[in-house]
């Protein structure tokens, strides 16, 4: 029995089919996880953006008390929120490269 299973040549063109298969899946693979790869790094950049285009400026105002005698006097407070560099990420070559001009005008 060993013997015919040695001399036994049926299964080389299976194996040749199976070699080429797995190598085009495995490529298919790579190239499928370099793309999700590039996807998720532009959606977290889109969310960054998002992120620092929120404007955190607030204020509120003061009172104070109009009875002949000053009984209570509260100041108002102000914060105004400052463009900063990383706000809206235009610099940064993540994926695709430098931005583009607008050449519409």
């Amino acid at each position: 029995m060993s013997k015919s299973l040695w001399n036994d040549e049926s299964g080389a063109v299976i194996s040749a089919e199976l070699a080429l298969v797995l190598t085009i899946l495995v490529l298919g693979v790579i190239v499928g996880l370099s793309e999700v790869a590039v996807a998720v790094n532009t959606e977290l950049n889109d969310i960054s953006n998002a992120v620092g285009a929120l404007d955190q400026s607030y204020f509120f105002t003061g009172f104070a008390g109009s009875l002949p005698k000053c009984t209570s006097l509260y100041a108002g407070s102000r914060f105004t929120d400052a463009h900063d560099d990383c706000d809206k990420n235009l610099t940064c070559d993540l994926v695709c490269g430098p931005p583009q001009q607008d050449t519409c005008g």
